[in-house]
């Protein structure tokens, strides 16, 4: 294993992972992960920089693979109507859509001039070229799949992240479809008959226990996300860590109402309102959305922003990363 415990820190792009939570993580002996989504190069860069300044432990960065959705543009401009009504309240326009690649070239580009231990891939799965350049830096190569068809098709990666149904935030998958997702024990068990690749479990895990389980169904290591929102080293707005111990939130679900991409958060009334209208069009939802739920968040208004959170979000903690990662290692 790569760590000294199995516990990875799951990138979480939009606010989330920071270089002081990676850094926390990978010093308690787990694994912490940057994430480059939403960013642009040179922030990613900055970001590298500056874990390095804080751990000299190994930590990783995410990268989103581009957007191959097909696009209705009336589609999109509907639900752009939609929002109007929506965006007036908070005092903004609705978004406009932008670039669909997230400068993925120009990440790999950078990453490959001087690249962090590991290199995650979610949506999607890199080119051959491109898995076999970081190999040849010594990187590991870590891809995220949600199916035993994208497990087979990421054959060539270091190791494989399997991202259960219960699982916060976005859906990893290779395609924005609306396929049932699978429960990660299932996943797990049905990937593991496949391949001798290490995997990666994720999905719903808050608990020492959770974790003994799943390294005792094949895992070689857990990866949480939700779990770490709350800690003092994330970046998480302050009403998205409120909202996760509010009684009014007492639920989580599938939504493409804030991005065009299905994703787990829990069930506000901007979820509720706007789901069934959403089209699958990702990220041009995500740039339509994205003023609302800046605006929302400013006035700490938890039913307008996008809470994303998994199954077991009721057991979060708001201790610090590294007490956090002796909680949940398994004794």
């Amino acid at each position: 294993m790569w760590t000294d415990v199995p516990i990875i820190q799951a990138p979480m792009a939009g606010g989330p992972s920071t270089p002081a939570l990676a850094a926390a993580v990978s010093d308690a002996g787990g694994l912490g992960f940057l994430a480059a989504g939403y960013k642009t190069p040179e922030a990613m860069r900055a970001d590298i920089a500056a874990t390095r300044e804080l751990t000299s432990r190994p930590f990783g960065m995410n990268l989103f693979m581009p957007s191959l959705d097909e696009i209705d543009p009336a589609e999109v401009a509907a639900y752009r109507d939609r929002l109007a009504p929506e965006a007036d309240r908070l005092g903004v326009a609705p978004g406009t859509p932008g670039a669909r690649d997230d400068a993925y070239e120009a990440k790999v580009a950078d990453l490959l001039s001087d690249p962090p231990p590991f290199v995650s891939f979610t949506f999607g799965c890199p080119s051959p070229d491109v898995i076999e350049a970081f190999q040849a830096k010594g990187v590991t190569v870590v891809v995220t799949v949600t199916s035993v068809d994208e497990a087979r098709q990421a054959a060539a990666a270091d190791a494989l992240c399997l991202q259960g149904a219960e699982a916060g935030g976005h859906r990893g998958s290779f395609t924005n479809t609306s396929d049932e997702p699978l429960p990660l024990r299932v996943l797990l068990h049905s990937v593991r008959a496949m391949t001798s690749q290490p995997l990666i479990a994720a999905g719903g895990l808050a608990s020492s226990s959770d974790i003994a389980e799943i390294l005792s169904l094949g895992a070689v290591a857990a990866q949480l996300g939700t779990a770490f929102v709350r800690c003092p080293e994330s970046g998480a707005s302050a009403v998205h860590r409120a909202a996760l111990t509010d009684p009014r939130f007492t639920s989580t679900t599938l939504t493409r109402a804030f991005s065009g991409r299905l994703a787990r958060g829990l069930v506000n009334r901007f979820l509720t309102d706007h789901s069934p209208h959403a089209p699958a069009a990702y990220p041009d939802v995500h740039y339509v959305t994205s003023p609302l739920r800046k605006a929302a968040a400013a006035k700490g208004d938890p039913d307008g922003v996008n809470l994303w959170a998994g199954e077991s979000f009721h057991k979060t903690s708001d201790a610090p990363a590294a007490d956090l990662v002796r909680a949940l290692t398994p004794r």
